[in-house]
């Protein structure tokens, strides 16, 4: 029978009682969807076929000899927390509706899938997003990409070394467009951050027992169901057992010295001083720099990174509805929504993200986040979270303004935040921050199933 991917309950993938049909679904799954490949070291290529044959002889020979199944993965996960045995590197492969074409798919089988979204090609999207003009991009996002093949692992030698063989087998017809590098920068608790030097990946859904069972559920629950990720794979032997996922890649430029002088100005209008300057950033992103949520605390510490909390107590008096983490994860609704967020910082810098340097020690760009993410639906899921959540400046309350982290498009109306922590009076009327994070280009992929790729 068909895999029920609405079961709300966490998928217990090492249980004596899983059934034939969701292992299966499992021996034919790409890594990193339904659980996070570790990749402190990643290589991005991004592809372009111009031979049918040979296209699809250069993926299946990746997919039969290089990619393992998300099954293979989870088992490799165990195996590294009770024995400490290192897994092998990732390797992922997405395909563009434009790649679909390419490997001598029909205008019949591009509407096998129902993303509409995926159909239009992230190029065609721009308007629905806000995001800048594709001749702004950067020169490989402007080209028609077909693949994207990701390398990743916890060390740098495997993946350069795939890297170098995929290029070496790469065939005469095909091209490399570009290619992109990340590396994980970690504060010194051992936690990921991003470039502005705050706590990430966190909130994020869960979809494995394993995930779920050592997650506090006292307030918010972290497992979601199949179905927040996974779709049929349509082109696949047996869709109904094979299954892939809709992938979004975004590379979002960072200014980090813009952004660290907007939270020194901020501090200055709210007349926060001492210890209490940096809840301006807080204000911004939602959560302090070593991820204690704001809605939570006044000031940073506690230890572990909490994702037990919501937000329904709080009306903004201590996180503004327009705080980072509170746009794209409200709690309380919008569960349907969340992706699965797998991104990798990028760029090389001589400051530590995590001291105290004054903005003028700090990028102003060449670093950011290649943003990648899972989705069952990019309408609902990716394009909805940018355009209804992020980009609205009227979420979840009037003159809210812009997420102050991804929010793109004018910022016309002013906000105020709270006065004091906890407290019902709130600022004068503040002009939005200016926006920071510059989108470079992107594309939409299909992450089909190991079926699809070794029979291609």
């Amino acid at each position: 029978m068909p895999v029920d991917l609405t079961n709300e309950r966490p998928l217990a993938w090492d249980s004596a009682t899983l059934d034939a049909d969701t292992k299966k679904m499992l021996d034919n799954l790409q890594p990193n969807i339904l659980r996070a490949h570790v990749r402190e070291y990643l290589s991005v290529l991004f592809v372009r076929f111009n031979d049918v044959a040979e296209g699809r002889r250069y993926l299946r020979k990746i997919a039969d000899t290089k990619m393992k199944s998300a099954l293979r993965h989870l088992q490799e996960v165990r195996d590294f927390a009770n024995a400490r045995r290192r897994g092998t590197p990732y390797v992922g492969i997405g395909i563009s509706k434009a790649g679909y074409r390419d490997l001598g798919h029909s205008v019949d089988d591009m509407r096998k899938f129902g993303d509409l979204v995926f159909r239009d090609g992230m190029k065609r999207r721009i308007g629905e997003v806000s995001d800048p003009p594709v001749e702004e991009w950067d020169r490989c996002y402007q080209r028609e990409i077909h693949a994207v093949i990701l390398i990743g692992d916890s060390e740098r030698e495997p993946v350069e070394a795939l890297r170098k063989e995929f290029l070496r087998d790469l065939p005469g017809s095909a091209r490399v467009l570009g290619e992109e590098t990340g590396q994980g920068m970690r504060n010194p608790a051992g936690d990921g951050i991003e470039h502005f030097g705050y706590v990430d990946g966190r909130s994020q859904p869960l979809f494995v027992k394993d995930e779920v069972d050592k997650e506090p559920k006292k307030h918010w629950n972290p497992a979601f169901p199949l179905s927040n990720v996974l779709v049929a794979d349509p082109l696949a032997p047996d869709p109904d057992r094979h299954f892939g996922s809709y992938f979004v890649f975004r590379k979002l430029e960072q200014n980090v010295r813009a952004f660290k002088e907007i939270e020194q100005n901020l501090a200055d209008s709210l007349g926060l001083a001492d210890g209490d300057r940096d809840r301006a950033g807080a204000l911004l992103v939602g959560r302090f720099k070593d991820g204690t949520p704001v809605t939570l605390k006044a000031k940073a510490g506690g230890g572990t990174v909490v994702n037990d909390f919501t937000f329904e107590a709080d009306e903004g008096s201590k996180c503004p509805f327009s705080g980072h983490i509170r746009k794209t994860n409200p709690r309380s609704f919008g569960r349907d929504v969340l992706m699965a967020r797998r991104g990798q910082t990028y760029g090389r810098r001589s400051d530590d993200p995590w001291d105290d340097s004054p903005p003028e020690a700090r990028p102003s760009g060449e670093v950011g986040l290649l943003f990648m993410a899972f989705n069952s639906s990019l309408i609902s899921q990716f394009e909805f979270t940018q355009q209804s959540w992020a980009n609205a400046p009227d979420f979840e309350a009037p003159s809210t303004g812009h997420d102050p982290v991804i929010g793109q498009g004018d910022r016309e109306i002013k906000v105020v935040f709270p006065k004091v922590w906890g407290k019902p009076g709130m600022s004068p009327p503040h002009r939005q921050v200016a926006q920071t994070v510059t989108m470079k280009g992107g594309e939409y992929f299909f992450m089909p199933s190991l079926a699809y790729l070794r029979a291609l």
